[in-house]
């Protein structure tokens, strides 16, 4: 299947060294990702540094949290991109979430509501593994990073709703249009988007499987993009070339993100 120029290859993630790079923020990205969301004192900040010091790596299409795993606490995403999937009939992938450095997951919940999907890396990624008393005791000496954490789970739950009027809602131009938009802007507030450029490490089967099309109509779609000059796609490296002409397309609106500053 031909695939458009610039665009990553399945099964290519981690191979091109300049786009692993801009995947890794220059300053901590759970201190950037809540400080996005809420104001946080510096003491507040420096213990996130703190306690995201120890990481583990894991390689591409890893499982990183397997169903056998019971120790729940919070997963922090610190470098690379990864997924949230379901299998649904006939073996298809269906991916319901994208996370970027910054984000983190609540295995906590996870275990209450018995897991139904599977948190995959995309990408080469480094994970911290937060342990329960570690979180408790962080939330506990500072209120700000409860509501950060609270104010995240909310905008999850947002993003839920968004990607659900982009499936059932939205032409397929406008579906992977929005998707760009909102990744650009998650990016942005940890630092790895600069000139509304950002690394763009998911494949075009990824895209697929998240906006409910098939490949042969998602790369005609990226294709019509390019053409009409709102993209362009070079290596891994994805650009918007007018963001508010391309936002308008899109009918995207940034409100849900609940960021605090929108570029």
């Amino acid at each position: 299947m031909r695939q458009p120029a610039g665009f990553v290859k399945s099964g290519a993630a981690g191979d091109n060294a300049q786009a692993r790079a801009m995947t890794r923020p220059k300053a901590n990205p759970f201190r950037r990702k809540l400080e996005s969301l809420v104001p946080l004192s510096a003491a507040a900040g420096d213990h996130l540094e703190e306690i995201t010091t120890i990481y583990d790596s894991h390689p591409t299409r890893a499982n990183l949290v397997p169903r056998e795993d019971m120790r729940g606490g919070r997963l922090v995403l610190m470098e690379g991109f990864a997924c949230h999937y379901r299998t649904v009939a006939g073996g298809r992938r269906q991916i319901i979430a994208y996370l970027v450095p910054g984000d983190s997951y609540d295995l906590d919940t996870a275990l209450q509501n018995r897991p139904d999907h599977v948190m995959m890396a995309l990408t080469p990624v480094r994970i911290v593994r937060l342990a329960r008393a570690a979180v408790a005791d962080a939330t506990q000496d500072h209120p700000a990073i409860a509501e950060g954490l609270r104010v995240a789970g909310q905008v999850e739950e947002a993003t839920v709703r968004e990607w659900l009027v982009d499936i059932g809602g939205r032409p397929a131009l406008e579906r992977i249009a929005h998707l760009f938009c909102e990744l650009e802007l998650r990016l942005r507030a940890v630092g790895l988007a600069e000139a509304d450029r950002f690394d763009m490490p998911i494949t075009q089967c990824d895209l697929a499987d998240t906006v409910g099309l098939s490949s042969v109509h998602v790369n005609r779609t990226l294709q019509e993009l390019r053409r009409q000059r709102l993209i362009t796609l070079s290596g891994r490296t994805l650009t918007i070339l007018n963001r508010s002409t391309f936002q308008a397309m899109a009918g995207f609106r940034p409100d849900y993100l609940r960021l605090r500053e929108t570029i």
